[in-house]
């Protein structure tokens, strides 16, 4: 029987992956494998909006991995985050699907956590909870009982960039820094209580993280995401490091790029928050 559920789950996802290179799972696929004892299925976004879940799945606040210094939502150790992953029943071992409400700001800020981690098998819900329930899928309104496991954490060092190396990246060619909030915060124009510096790190380029979800909320198809980055200059043979105020909508836009096969993508996890607070920064 666990066989034939393990092969189940693979075929399942060998289908998703040849549909679209991102780590995406649509929610009929999800559906499928939901109850399969190696898939483990993550909200991300706060207990108050955790009230209305997909049925099975355990709450994650994105929240809860950060210690708050040097910037907002700067995340906590690898330990730190594995004692919480492990806690709500995540392990490595697993495939873990990833969601939230519907702007996937919040299952992009996860998604990229657990791939700094060394999470091997990581997917986001295309549409997450607007897409679930779109499709009349089970949801509920009580708490997922979950068992603690134990998450190994191997954090990958490559997939996040520090202030220093955002300083390395001004004016060279070999990186693109690419900001992810919308266009009036990146021009400084919008208001803000929480910036004393308004606009954005010198030489970076703007895409809107919402830029790569259609009306429906499901990620743009490769070849509009494709000719949305190139538009930029975001080309495969730069580093690509991408940041908003605090980096929690970049995720969803490091999933972009990596599923477009883009072999070079951090998050700088300080963000623009981090980076203004330094009086010798510049900022445009």
């Amino acid at each position: 029987m666990k066989l034939n559920r393990l092969f189940l789950l693979a075929l399942v996802l060998f289908v998703a992956s040849a549909v679209s290179a991102q780590d995406l799972i649509s929610a009929t696929e999800l559906a499928k494998i939901s109850k399969n004892e190696d898939v483990v299925i993550i909200c991300a976004t706060s207990e108050a909006n955790y009230k209305v879940h997909i049925t099975g799945s355990a709450n994650v606040p994105h929240s809860d991995l950060y210690k708050g210094t040097p910037a907002e939502a700067y995340i906590n150790s690898p330990a730190e985050m594995a004692k919480v992953l492990g806690a709500k029943g995540v392990t490595t071992d697993k495939t873990i699907v990833v969601y939230d409400e519907g702007s996937a700001k919040y299952a992009g800020r996860l998604y990229w956590i657990l791939k700094y981690l060394g999470a091997p098998n990581v997917k986001m819900l295309d549409g997450n909870l607007k897409g679930w329930k779109a499709k009349r899928k089970p949801i509920t309104g009580s708490p997922t009982n979950v068992v603690a496991a134990t998450f190994t954490a191997k954090a990958d060092a490559g997939q996040l960039a520090t202030m220093d190396e955002v300083k390395k990246a001004v004016g060279n060619s070999s990186y693109v820094l690419v900001d992810a909030r919308k266009p009036d915060e990146f021009g400084g124009t919008a208001e803000s209580k929480t910036l004393t510096r308004k606009g954005h790190i010198p030489g970076a380029v703007n895409v809107n993280h919402e830029t790569v979800l259609d009306d429906k909320g499901l990620l743009k198809p490769n070849d509009a995401l494709k000719a949305l980055f190139e538009a930029k200059g975001i080309t495969k043979d730069k580093t690509a490091i991408v940041y908003c105020e605090t980096s929690v909508r970049a995720g969803v836009v490091y999933l972009a790029l990596k599923g477009l096969g883009y072999p070079n993508v951090k998050v700088y996890d300080g963000a623009y928050l981090e980076w203004q607070t330094t009086a010798s920064n510049k900022v445009e």
